[in-house]
């Protein structure tokens, strides 16, 4: 009788204490996709718990950063989501942080759903700002247009309130959007809602780096792309000055730490979304913000042009379908 119930034992996984299981909702969460699929396999209970945070995950990629949910979808293989780090606007320092809650029913950060205050967590300076007191209009002084590539913002230092009308990209991603895995070209970013030409989309956020990181990690990234299953989403937006004599330049790396604006694809034709400059009152830098630059109806996919220099012309392919696709993707000197 002792080798059959040798038998069932080693069939039978056992369950883990009581302990441990009162602060797995707390512990799984921070987990990686990989971290969470071997805990899975530990026990039923666990199983059932990595397969709720899988749910939730797929639901809402921002983590409740941002006003609406923006989910994945995806019909074409079992990916229910790609993992990465979420940052709501650039970080202009290393990130001290190298795992971030996601997936729990329970946030612990309370104030991770309500606005994110831009201005502080960029260092932006309380020596200028407007004095129109509740809600600025074109008449606001902060409200400046530099030649329609870079717009002002007001800032902390301003009288007006969060729901000012020139605080436009400060109050997060505020149009339904989704994050659908599409043939050939991986995940893309769509519209799940009608967008009028002119409305603000989202900021296109992760590490700020110095033109010389940048350049070592585009090194190593294109090592890495060169086994077929890597993507980086390295962007350099150069800006002439007025002067025409010198160019400014903003490094932003979203490979590893983001947002939504990581999965916007290219397009040869220019795609549907402008990127503007956008300085806060008194911000030393500027962001990079997507506006719409036509009407986008709704399930259609966001793009932009990445750049018209193609420098490899053995480069990744590019699948836009736009009619004047070069068939490979934009690569430069970084």
């Amino acid at each position: 009788m002792s080798a059959p119930t040798s038998k069932r034992h080693a069939q039978h996984t056992p369950t883990p204490p009581s302990p441990f299981l009162s602060i797995s909702e707390l512990v799984l969460p921070w987990l990686t996709p990989q971290e969470l699929a071997s805990i899975s396999c530990t026990c039923h209970t666990l199983s059932h718990l990595s397969k709720l945070i899988t749910t939730v995950r797929s639901s809402d990629a921002s983590r409740l950063f941002e006003p609406l949910p923006i989910p994945f979808i995806n019909t074409v293989d079992s990916h229910s989501y790609t993992f990465f780090l979420y940052t709501p606007t650039y970080l202009t320092s290393s990130p001290n942080f190298s795992r971030q809650f996601w997936g729990g029913r329970i946030n612990p950060n309370p104030n991770c759903n309500t606005h994110f205050n831009f201005d502080s967590f960029l260092g932006v300076s309380d020596s200028v700002g407007c004095d129109c007191g509740e809600i600025c209009d074109e008449d606001c002084s902060c409200a400046v247009l530099w030649g329609g590539e870079m717009r002002t913002e007001c800032g902390t230092s301003c009288d007006c309130e969060l729901n000012c009308g020139n605080r436009v990209t400060q109050m997060g991603v505020s149009v339904e959007l989704k994050i659908v895995r599409v043939e050939k070209k991986g995940w893309g970013l769509f519209a799940a809602q009608f967008i009028p030409e002119g409305k603000f989309v989202c900021e296109y956020a992760g590490e700020l780096l110095t033109t010389k990181e940048a350049k070592r990690r585009q090194q190593v990234y294109d090592e890495l792309a060169k086994g077929g299953c890597f993507s980086s989403a390295l962007l350099v937006v150069r800006e002439f000055l007025p002067s025409r004599k010198a160019c400014f330049r903003i490094n932003i790396d979203a490979t590893r730490i983001g947002n939504v604006a990581r999965f916007i694809n290219h397009s040869c034709d220019g795609g549907n979304l402008s990127a503007i400059l956008i300085r806060s009152s008194g911000a030393l830098l500027p962001r990079v913000c997507f506006f719409a630059s036509r009407d986008i109806q709704a399930g259609e996919e966001l793009s932009f042009s990445y750049g018209d220099v193609r420098l490899r012309p053995e480069g990744l392919h590019c699948f836009c379908g736009s009619s004047c696709c070069f068939g490979i993707l934009p690569s430069e000197d970084t």
